[in-house]
This record gives C-alpha cells, sequence and structure tokens, in this order.
C-alpha cells in the first residue's frame, strides 16, 4: 500500500499509537489528530517518519463536524486521497453513573464523542473513497456490543457503542458497490500501560481478568487492523470482530 493515507482519529495516545505504526509499517502515510496531546502527536509523528513513512497531526475534535471537514481537507491538500479512516477516538467517564445522574454535558460527550464523531468522519472521507472506487473504514465497539448488552453505570457510552454498530453495518451495505468495507473492532481490557505497548512486552505478565491469562496490547488490536484493511479482505464487511483474550463485561465492572 505504499503512497496510501490512513488516518488514525486520536491517535496520538492510546489505542491508536500502535494502529498507526502498524500501518505505517505496511506502507501507509499516516494522519492522526488530538484535541489535546500536541507533544504526544509530534512524537509519534517523528517515529512514524524514522520508519520511512510521511506523517501529520492535526489539531481537531472528530466530534466537531466543522473540525472534522478542515482535518478531511487538510489530509487532501497534502496527499490528494484516504485510503483508510480508523476511528479509533472515543471518550469513556471512568466512572459509575446511573443513568438518572448523567448531566446533559456528559451525556452529550459520550454520544457525540463516540457516535456522532464516527457519522461525521465517515461522512467526510467517503467522497474521496468513492472517487478512488476504495477505501476501509474501522470502527471501536466494546465486549459483546453487537448484542446491545446493560452495562449499567456506563450506559451513556453503552448505547452510543451500540448506535455504532448499526451504523457500521448500514455502512457496510451502503458503500460495498464502491469498493468500500466498513469493519468494527472490540478490545478488551486493555489497560495503561498496555494499550501503547507491543504483545512481547506483555508476554509473562499474569492477567487474571483475561481469560487468556495475559494482558491485551494495543498491538494484539493493531494486527486485526492491519489484517482487515488489507486489499485482500474485502470480502469482509458489516463484521464485528473481538479482540478480548476472552474477556467480557461480567468480569472487573
Amino acid at each position: 500500500m505504499t503512497g496510501s493515507v490512513a488516518w488514525v482519529t486520536g491517535g496520538a495516545t492510546g489505542l491508536g499509537v500502535q494502529v498507526a505504526k502498524h500501518l505505517a509499517t505496511a506502507g501507509y502515510h499516516i494522519a492522526i489528530n488530538y484535541r489535546t496531546s500536541q507533544k504526544q502527536a509530534e512524537e509519534l509523528v517523528q517515529v512514524i517518519q524514522e520508519m520511512g513513512q510521511q506523517a501529520i497531526a492535526l489539531q481537531g475534535d472528530v466530534s466537531n463536524p466543522t473540525a472534522v471537514k478542515r482535518m478531511v481537507k487538510e489530509i487532501h491538500q497534502r496527499w490528494g486521497r484516504l485510503d483508510v479512516l480508523v476511528c479509533a477516538a472515543g471518550p469513556f467517564l471512568f466512572q459509575h453513573i446511573s443513568t438518572i445522574e448523567f448531566t446533559d454535558d456528559q451525556w452529550r460527550e459520550m454520544v457525540d464523542g463516540n457516535l456522532s464523531s464516527v457519522f461525521y468522519c465517515a461522512q467526510a472521507v467517503l467522497p474521496m473513497m468513492r472517487e478512488q472506487g476504495w477505501g476501509r473504514i474501522i470502527t471501536f465497539g466494546f465486549p459483546e456490543v453487537e448484542t446491545a448488552p446493560a452495562w449499567p453505570g456506563f450506559s451513556a457510552y453503552a448505547a452510543a457503542k451500540a448506535g455504532v454498530v448499526s451504523l457500521t453495518r448500514s455502512l457496510a451495505q451502503e458503500e460495498a458497490s464502491h469498493g468500500v468495507t466498513v469493519n468494527m473492532v472490540y478490545p478488551g481490557d486493555i489497560r495503561h500501560p498496555f494499550k501503547e505497548a507491543m504483545i512481547n512486552e506483555a508476554r509473562g505478565k499474569k492477567d487474571p481478568q483475561n481469560p487468556i491469562g495475559r494482558s491485551g496490547t494495543g498491538e494484539d488490536l493493531a494486527r486485526v487492523i492491519q489484517f482487515l484493511v488489507h486489499r485482500d479482505s474485502d470480502f469482509i464487511t458489516g463484521a464485528v470482530v473481538p479482540v478480548t483474550g476472552g474477556f467480557d463485561n461480567r468480569r472487573g465492572h
């Protein structure tokens, strides 16, 4: 995929870091965006450039449609194309909040940051992908999200991500004739410092939360995404792929 372009939203930190590095290894030029993590974004751009690929860091919030359009315009001006969109950005509130206690701002942060952002990004990039006759979109979920499970204390996030499942599958059908596939991956219990880590960094480190016995890493997710965006993975679309080590939300929450 030499010369092709991938945009990893929220790629400056967390699970998007290994995704960006793996796609760079596969020959993609990389765009990442950040809201406040400018230093980390610039450091990742330098790493990717040292790998021999072009990279840019864009400041912008994917829950803001105006910012999304501006970033896509900048990517197009830089490279003239966009082949892969990985929607890794998505806020999460690390506290149990019952639905009746959510503030309006908290609800909007979860829904706009996790669901509306995917809509804005997909709608902005699909005209380019259609013109190219080829594209890949990857969304993120949480364990068993395709069943729309209850997740007490995290209802806003869960509702938004369940919406992303339906949006992913709808886009998969709508865009199939244009050579664009749309799939979801969902990580299990991957925590710091392993979100940005390689698999070998987790080997031998016991994690009782995960039935497979070790912590998950960003590389676990990146390897699956690298497979799904491959040109020969065009027969896979509308899929929801678990990358969990056997973890589900009944463990640890």
